[in-house]
């Protein structure tokens, strides 16, 4: 009924906080829709907001917190069908927005998911990664709070090396 990867990000958000791997699951399910999809890129910014804002970096998590809101202000139909309280998830980002504009301390925050079923499905893929939905953040684990320095970057820069090359040879 909903995509693998989001009941994985949504996982992720909700057990470890593990933000940064809410990024990566659903980014290549967008990807691979070969789309522009406000709905995963909004959701996408959430969670980079929130990895942003626990990580102290205040400026970033609010450009990402803002443009989660315009994104997502107009999807309510979306939303709702992907089991999510569209206005009290919007109440919930301008809060969180209004905090990190005054640079509050990290807090953590579940998103109002409203069908039962998929908590279900949630709360089981968690248990199986020794997590449980709604645990709170670890603040002394650098590989969640601090995943984007640990990770094998060489692929990336491979890839975008590659894209320099494809954009000068297009334009010779």
């Amino acid at each position: 009924m909903y995509p693998e990867a989001y009941i994985d990000y949504l996982a992720y958000f909700h057990g470890p906080r593990d933000y940064f791997e809410c990024h990566e699951v659903l980014e290549e399910h967008w990807k691979k829709e070969g789309m522009q999809n406000d709905i995963w890129v909004g959701l996408i910014q959430i969670a980079v907001s929130l990895y942003h804002q626990r990580r102290g970096n205040y400026e970033g998590g609010r450009r990402m917190m803002e443009s989660a809101i315009k994104r997502l202000g107009g999807q309510q139909d979306n939303l709702t069908k992907l089991g999510l309280d569209h206005p009290l998830l919007l109440d919930q980002l301008k809060k969180r927005l209004s905090d990190i504009s005054a640079r509050s301390p990290y807090t953590d925050m579940n998103l109002p998911v409203t069908d039962e079923r998929l908590l279900d499905v949630c709360c089981q893929s968690i248990k199986k990664h020794g997590s449980s939905w709604g645990a709170v953040s670890d603040m002394d684990n650098d590989q969640i709070i601090h995943k984007h320095r640990t990770r094998d970057r060489s692929e990336i820069i491979r890839e975008r090396e590659a894209q320099k090359k494809r954009k000068n040879t297009a334009s010779e």
